[in-house]
């Protein structure tokens, strides 16, 4: 009974850990995304570079603390 408890709670840590490291993925993909209509938008309109540009460095560090949150619970699960 106690083998069977241990193991469970390791699935549901594996489990949890599989989640994580999915929105890892996530905040990737979004950040990619931040940066890549941020250069479009450079491209449209170059005379706002400085504007876009710092903007876009907000976001990407905002997208960045969620995969930062997400990789510090990764390491205490």
């Amino acid at each position: 009974m106690e083998q069977t408890a241990f193991l469970t709670v390791e699935a549901a840590r594996m489990i949890a850990k599989g989640v994580i490291a999915l929105s890892m993925v996530g905040t990737a993909i979004g950040e990619g995304m931040v940066v890549a209509k941020a250069l479009e938008s450079i491209g449209r309109n170059p005379a706002e570079t400085d504007s876009i540009f710092s903007k876009m460095i907000i976001g990407v560090a905002m997208c960045e603390s969620t995969a930062i949150y997400a990789l510090v619970m990764f390491f205490i699960i």
